[in-house]
């Protein structure tokens, strides 16, 4: 069930910002244990080295790190190039890179906004732009294509964040997934598959290293209990919820599926939370 063996994937964003597990390090491993080769991208290279230390941690040879900003054209068709040199395809690309500012069209200044298109939404476009042609020329040659997995957010759906207005974050991930669907159709004769995981509440080193601050938190601790409180679940979900999700669209079990969304999120988007429960984060 589940077995990537043979297959290669090409996760960009495969690091995380602080020990632990982020979604893109969680994603790269998970896969590296259900025996995919894994070349993983991150414009930073401190984060890089996390990842394969826990690669290594696990004895996963068949990982290649490679910085790149892929925000870059150029240094994505170059980190491309050098996956195929290495392992001789892609089957698989997440694109996972990412982040978000809050702000109003009048508070957000014209570069937070560019910055976050380019991220969350320029990001996957230059992936899938330098990618597609190698598993397009796969599928004409052995009639097998490959899995492309974009990771969007709620945002996407309540276009508020724990009460804070964040234009940018919202537009562009509710524009991945309308990339991503429309990618699918694209491509769907050609043998490959484009869905995007919706990310909700995640307990991730992000919360620690980011929220507190931004939100004035008086802890780590306290953001988290008050996050927990949102969830219907009760919990929020870690970065393993993340990688299993990708991991179940990219494999062979969920090949009759593409051009849809699945959404992670304990419950969140469903319980229509009030916009007094969502001021409390």
């Amino acid at each position: 069930m589940l077995d990537l063996t043979g297959k290669v994937a090409f996760i960009a964003g495969a690091g995380s910002i602080a020990d632990g597990w982020g979604n893109g390090r969680a994603t790269a491993v998970m896969m590296a244990r259900q025996g995919a080769s894994v070349f993983g991208t991150d414009f930073n290279v401190d984060a890089l080295h996390g990842t394969s230390s826990a690669m290594q941690a696990e004895g996963h040879e068949n990982w290649e790190p490679w910085q790149a900003d892929m925000t870059c054209s150029d240094e994505v068709k170059k980190a491309v190039d050098a996956c195929v040199s290495r392992f001789g395809r892609i089957d698989i690309l997440v694109n996972n890179v990412g982040g978000s500012s809050p702000g109003t069209p009048v508070s957000l200044s014209v570069e937070d906004w560019d910055k976050q298109m380019d991220r969350n939404l320029k990001t996957a476009f230059l992936g899938c732009k330098h990618v597609l042609p190698v598993m397009e020329n796969q599928f004409d040659r052995e009639g097998k294509g490959g899995a492309i997995v974009n990771i969007s957010s709620i945002a996407s759906m309540s276009f508020q964040v724990g009460g804070r207005v964040h234009v940018a974050y919202a537009a562009s991930k509710a524009g991945l997934e309308a990339f991503s669907r429309a990618t699918a159709i694209a491509y769907v004769r050609k043998g490959v598959r484009v869905n995007t995981v919706v990310v909700g509440m995640m307990n991730t080193p992000l919360v620690v290293h980011r929220l507190t601050k931004q939100l004035g938190a008086s802890s780590a601790e306290d953001l988290i209990e008050r996050r927990n409180a949102l969830v219907p679940m009760r919990r929020m979900g870690d970065a393993w919820d993340i990688a299993h999700a990708v991991l179940f669209l990219c494999s062979d079990e969920a090949a009759y599926i593409t051009a849809t969304q699945l959404v992670v999120d304990g419950g969140v988007t469903a319980s229509r939370l009030s916009p007094s429960e969502h001021a409390a984060v």
